[in-house]
């Protein structure tokens, strides 16, 4: 038997003996309809890319992002704020049928539909025409989600305390404060030091007392005759008692 009897050479015509160069499509014929993806399209889409990355990083540094007080995870009073892209999920918490018992569904069900339905879109809708008007089920679904992302958005900030956000985040300067002083004594058996806190660095209800600025005289009119969300008349101690009390808390300025 000869060595290579039965065997046989098939030629493949699908694949070219000859390899051309690695040339562009001709788009002539399509003026300003398409063109190139290597380099065209895809050089246009780097340059745009840096002007937005590089105007980016100009407002990072032109506007630094406000750092709170350092973390305190025995205040249960501070309400924690999501950032303005979260605000809408942020209030969506806030209703009945997505908070308390169902917070399970406001925080984890809907938005996961939601991001589901988003990420199967091309699949939902094959549909081959481009035009909002052609496609009503794809163009109201995307028109109801804006407009529901753009109500809570604005529900949240309307409705959300700023004033006290503001105060119960702002960071707290580092004043040494004698607890063993009788002015403490003073203020830890009166009724301030349920909104103050014990180590008076304030809450969602009081600001913080440390790293005030106040002299005497206006601390003993606001502990008489209130301020803001403060009443006047919570204090049940004699003149004397007042006096160590606003000497105390005017003591307590943050060092320049």
């Amino acid at each position: 038997m000869h060595r290579g009897k039965g065997m046989k050479f098939v030629g493949d015509s699908r694949i070219p003996a000859d390899k051309k160069p690695n040339v562009p499509k001709d788009y002539s014929e399509y003026p300003g309809k398409t063109e190139a993806f290597w380099p065209n399209f895809l050089l246009k889409e780097w340059m745009v890319g840096s002007v937005f990355l590089i105007g980016f990083l100009c407002l990072t540094i032109a506007e630094p992002s406000p750092l709170e007080r350092m973390a305190d995870p025995t205040d249960a009073a501070y309400i924690p704020l999501p950032d303005w892209y979260f605000l809408f999920l942020y209030e969506l918490l806030k209703y009945e049928f997505a908070a308390g018992p169902y917070t399970v569904m406001g925080a984890v069900v809907m938005p996961g539909i939601a991001f589901t339905a988003l990420i199967l879109a091309p699949w939902l809708d094959r549909g081959p025409k481009r035009r909002p008007v052609d496609r009503p089920i794809a163009t109201g679904l995307m028109l109801l989600s804006l407009a529901s992302i753009i109500f809570l958005t604005w529900q949240s900030v309307v409705t959300h305390d700023w004033k006290a956000a503001e105060e119960q985040g702002k960071a707290v300067a580092e004043v040494e404060v004698d607890m063993e002083s009788e002015g403490y004594n003073i203020f830890a058996n009166q009724s301030c030091v349920t909104c103050h806190g014990e180590d008076l660095k304030g809450g969602a209800a009081a600001p913080a007392l440390v790293g005030n600025q106040l002299n005497v005289e206006e601390v003993t009119d606001v502990i008489k005759n209130g301020r803001g969300a403060m009443p006047g008349g919570q204090f049940q101690g004699s003149d004397e008692e007042l006096a160590t009390l606003a000497e105390f808390i005017a003591s307590l300025k943050a060092e320049e």
